[in-house]
């Protein structure tokens, strides 16, 4: 597989980074998970501007412009003899000296990570797994999708390798929060509700997605600090990402929920599906 890195497309084997680089000694990057449709990045501008916002907070200075990162998109996908894709945009804060730095950095190392993945998926359902390990705070004012990861990464662990299983984050105080790489939401009577920001949750692009999606059908959503009792009584439960779109939560432990046609969570999907291809898209290549 071909990637880019830092000016060049490279062969994956063939990519290096230094070991200076401050993404690697201090964790300091961000990264954004996206899907290609058909040669469509789908949302791009949404990633982009999270990611520009918070690279800004972390003081990197990234100059990459739209029609560069498209350019880079088609060269990839024609490199790599595909039309649909899962990408992964890198950047970290470049090469530094040992120690922190408090000025800008100048000089962040970009790479854009590429695997063929099926245009179209079957409608997922999994169960969820309440975690022990608790969603930890965010380490600034909120939460960046960034290189600090071991708090997901100790929650794959706990819930394991099955990929038919999301874990599911409650914070410190037992609020709701998310899942190990998913945001929550879930349905009582009319009503969608899912973890306020507050709790520290990354507001996901296909959550602010899904919540467009939902005033557009004028279905009311509140957004709060819920309880695990709260989950437990509803109706429905779904989860969103960028990857994997929408998925149904069938139950959590002997708790289960409605799924399949006939409810929301499969309307939401059907629509999901229709808006990677309809005018909801506001992105071409």
């Amino acid at each position: 597989m071909y990637i880019y890195i830092n000016g060049e497309i490279v062969q994956q084997s063939k990519a290096v980074i230094s070991p200076f680089d401050h993404g690697y000694m201090y964790g300091l990057g961000l990264f954004e998970t996206f899907r290609i449709y058909d040669g469509h990045p789908f949302l791009l501008d949404d990633h982009l501007s999270r990611l520009r916002k918070g690279l800004e907070d972390l003081q990197i200075d990234w100059f990459y412009s739209r029609e560069d990162i498209i350019a880079i998109i088609r060269e990839l996908l024609e490199k790599n003899e595909i039309k649909n894709a899962y990408v992964r945009l890198n950047v970290s804060a470049g090469i530094g000296e040992i120690g922190l730095q408090v000025e800008n950095y100048e000089q962040p190392s970009t790479i854009f990570y590429l695997k063929s993945i099926p245009s179209t998926s079957p409608l997922l359902m999994k169960e969820g797994v309440l975690l022990e390990t608790r969603r930890n705070s965010p380490e600034g004012k909120e939460r960046l999708k960034s290189h600090h990861y071991l708090n997901n990464v100790i929650a794959k662990r706990e819930v394991g390798s099955d990929m038919s299983k999301e874990g599911i984050f409650l914070t410190k105080e037992g609020y709701l929060a998310e899942g190990v790489v998913s945001n929550l939401f879930f349905v009582k009577g009319s009503i969608v509700y899912t973890p306020s920001i507050d709790t520290g949750i990354l507001n996901g692009v296909t959550r602010q997605f899904i919540l467009r999606m939902l005033q557009k059908q004028h279905i009311k959503v509140e957004e709060g600090l819920f309880r695990l009792d709260d989950l437990l009584r509803s109706d429905e439960v779904f989860m969103t990402n960028s990857i994997q779109e929408i998925f149904a939560i069938k139950n959590i432990g002997e708790t289960s929920f409605k799924t399949g046609e006939g409810t929301l969570t499969y309307t939401l999907q059907q629509l999901y599906k229709r808006g990677t291809v309809s005018l909801w898209s506001r992105e071409q290549l």
